[in-house]
């Protein structure tokens, strides 16, 4: 009797402007080596480009947020060399909009970073099946954001351009929540408050919370 021939490993390119987050992955996949296999990295977006197109490897999987070229601008270079490469998004921004700008630009799946190892692994291989994997609590989410705008049901400041989780860390700051309420109250870390905050502000033209507060009041955002 035959036995049945064992798929070969998912072979991965690791981007991420971190070398230590490079490292962390390496070491969390190395129990799994008969499903996937790291055989490259790139410290930055702009490392990666001859990397990937050496190795042509599976799939890359990359942050969204780097210091320099974005994951989403390298997402959108690779695509256009190669319109069948894959590229999973792994970040630990869990804001839809993200996910939205990652489909856009052609990623196979956008990951959180809490993600456990072997959730990882058995994502990447659903990507390299060719489906597309998404974090389970962000697609509910994005579903309920796109039928929301589909009814014309905003939420507050989305005509200013603010996001869902912008809006919440808005009205957080307008009930005057520090940056580790809003975290505890929100469920989200501490650097990830101050990158939403640093959004908010830059759409609202506003340099401080005082002013964002006082400019979400003054242009009726919250009642």
């Amino acid at each position: 009797m035959v036995s049945p021939m064992t798929p070969d490993p998912v072979r991965l390119v690791l981007v991420d402007d971190h070398e230590m987050v490079i490292e962390g992955l390496k070491a969390m996949l190395t129990t799994f080596g008969d499903r996937v296999r790291v055989v490259g990295q790139a410290v930055g977006a702009e490392r990666a480009l001859p990397v990937v197109d050496d190795l042509d490897p599976d799939i890359v999987l990359c942050d969204v947020r780097m210091q320099g070229a974005s994951g989403l601008d390298l997402c959108a270079e690779l695509r256009t060399r190669n319109p069948g490469r894959k590229v999973v998004m792994l970040s630990v921004y869990d804001d839809e909009q993200y996910l939205f700008q990652a489909l856009r630009v052609g990623a196979s799946g956008y990951l959180l970073k809490s993600i456990s190892s072997d959730e990882l692994v058995r994502q990447l291989e659903f990507v390299h099946r060719g489906e597309t994997a998404i974090d389970p609590v962000m697609a509910a989410r994005a579903v309920d954001t796109a039928a929301r705008l589909q009814r014309d049901e905003f939420w507050p400041g989305a005509r200013q351009g603010l996001t869902q989780r912008e809006s919440e860390i808005l009205a957080c700051v307008v009930n005057g929540l520090s940056n580790k309420g809003i975290a505890g109250k929100l469920v989200i870390g501490d650097e990830t408050v101050k990158t939403h905050l640093r959004s908010i502000y830059r759409k609202l033209g506003v340099s401080d919370r005082t002013s964002a507060a006082a400019t979400a009041l003054r242009e009726g955002i919250y009642q």
